[in-house]
């Protein structure tokens, strides 16, 4: 088990991808600490290991120090910090005021930082790393989610500005994630044929399970990822097939 003894936070670690990732690194070994707002329904375990819930606004400076505060009284050290917890509802950009689309980057972009920011310390002691998760809306317009694309598009660059500030202690990458299959999946993509037709556009064929993130986690996480720092590890089944192949009238496939 590669992570057997070191502690890992995910933050948003209750649900969905931040969840998958949490099982992920229980089934490598590492203790771990999910936190968010709310507790889950019930606990996330893995492997017959369970993760701590720990409630934190993730928008509460003071909230975040004491969590990680309190990480360090109960478990010694910190070796990795994924940095989960994010999202966005749909809303145009004419449809609501500047304070609302504000509160989608505090909570995608400003977030991350106070969290990576608290836990700093206990990373630079046990030579740990940063996992950011951002999204192939970084780099794509995103109507109807153009607030949280820019987050994250600010999570990357952040990302690679502190692995050159805090190198050679702490490494810190992102995992850019495409769309991925969780219990929200719907209000997003519709039904499951809504679901499905979506899957369709994506090269492999499916859409990825949160399991899928956090296998590669994992690998950021670990020493075999031990000279990656400040990179951007593309996790989106090969992207998106480009619309206008679709629309010519010619080179079609037979």
């Amino acid at each position: 088990m590669e992570l057997d003894g070191r502690v890992a936070v995910v933050t948003g670690g209750t649900r969905g991808v931040g969840a998958g990732i949490a099982r992920a690194f229980l089934r490598a070994g590492a203790r771990v600490v999910v936190c968010a707002r709310r507790p889950p329904d019930e606990p996330v375990r893995e492997a017959g290991r369970e993760a701590e819930f720990v409630p934190v606004d993730l928008r509460d400076p003071a909230a975040v120090g004491d969590l990680f505060a309190g990480v360090g009284e109960r478990y010694g050290r910190l070796d990795t910090l994924v940095n989960n917890a994010g999202g966005t509802p749909y809303r145009l950009l004419g449809e609501g005021e500047a304070e609302r689309h504000a509160r989608v980057v505090e909570l995608n972009l400003t977030a991350p930082l106070t969290a990576s920011l608290a836990a700093h310390g206990l990373l630079r002691d046990s030579l740990g790393s940063v996992v950011m998760i951002g999204s192939v809306s970084a780099t794509r317009p995103s109507p109807g989610t153009a607030a949280y694309g820019a987050a994250k598009a600010g999570l990357e660059n952040l990302a690679r500005s502190m692995a050159v500030e805090w190198a050679p202690y702490v490494r810190v990458n992102t995992l850019v994630l495409g769309m991925v299959r969780t219990e929200l999946s719907h209000l997003h993509y519709g039904n499951e044929d809504g679901i499905e037709a979506v899957a369709r556009t994506v090269p492999l064929g499916r859409l990825a399970e949160p399991s899928d993130v956090g296998e590669a986690a994992v690998f950021l996480a670990s020493d075999r990822a031990g000279y990656v720092s400040g990179a951007a590890l593309l996790v989106h089944g090969g992207g998106e097939r480009p619309a206008f192949l679709d629309a010519a009238t010619v080179n079609k496939e037979s």
